[in-house]
């Protein structure tokens, strides 16, 4: 038996010259290729996104996964939807989609320290949902004011993964790891003064913590948490 794979069956006969979308993805990793937007043209974004719809093959119960891009301007949205005027979008976000699920599963909770850090969280909230997951907003929760995290234990137990986005000194991620023994999936914001670089004190802090059960993605990276957030999700499930 000859079990050698046919490269030509891995190759994108159609691919443009500067893009060639990787329609195996969901075989191999359960979910479609995810449309990086920034540095992109409108066009470039509609080329793509029309590439991964043509490709985008229904589950067993008839169902597509979403097709999305990240780190997508309004002003660049309004170029897509030209084209595509189907195409949804959330300017929170900058999520450009063309559905979410009916029905989401389980429980991921986000949690970010104060309205400074919205951009990431809702990237992360919204590629949760996308990606079929129940998802429960808890914001402006810093430990500037812990009384308002402690009010939140309920939330933290139900959930089956935890994002925690905090800027500044980062410290909110920690904290919830030491309040819960769900997931926490740490995201270092880049809001603060000067001494916060960026977001790096924050990212630092973090990679820095002693609390249990917390991982750490990169800075601004709402996508990267939301991902890993819903694919611990959907095995709790």
């Amino acid at each position: 038996m000859n079990d050698k794979i046919d490269l030509n069956d891995r190759i994108d006969h159609e691919a443009t010259p500067y893009a060639r979308p990787d329609y195996d993805r969901k075989r191999r990793c359960g979910w479609p290729e995810v449309i990086y937007g920034e540095g992109k043209t409108a066009d470039q974004i509609v080329a793509i996104f029309q590439r991964l719809l043509d490709k985008n093959e229904p589950d067993a119960q008839g169902r597509r996964s979403p097709i999305f891009a990240t780190r997508c301007s309004a002003e660049k949205y309004q170029q897509v939807q030209e084209q595509m005027p189907e195409l949804q979008y959330d300017e929170t976000a900058r999520i450009i989609y063309d559905h979410k699920p009916e029905t989401g599963i389980g429980l991921v909770a986000v949690f970010c320290a104060g309205t400074s850090d919205l951009p990431v969280a809702e990237e992360a909230a919204l590629t949760a949902e996308l990606m079929g997951a129940n998802v429960r907003r808890v914001y402006d929760v810093g430990v500037a004011g812990i009384h308002r995290l402690l009010a939140q234990e309920e939330v933290l137990n139900e959930a089956n993964a935890v994002v925690a986005a905090a800027g500044m000194e980062g410290a909110l991620p920690s904290v919830i790891g030491g309040l819960t023994s769900t997931p926490v999936i740490a995201v270092p914001t880049s809001v603060g003064y000067g001494s916060g670089f960026g977001g790096l004190s924050a990212l630092l802090s973090m990679l820095n913590s002693c609390a249990t059960g917390m991982a750490v993605v990169n800075i601004d990276n709402g996508f990267g948490a939301g991902y890993m957030a819903a694919a611990i999700n959907a095995q709790s499930v």
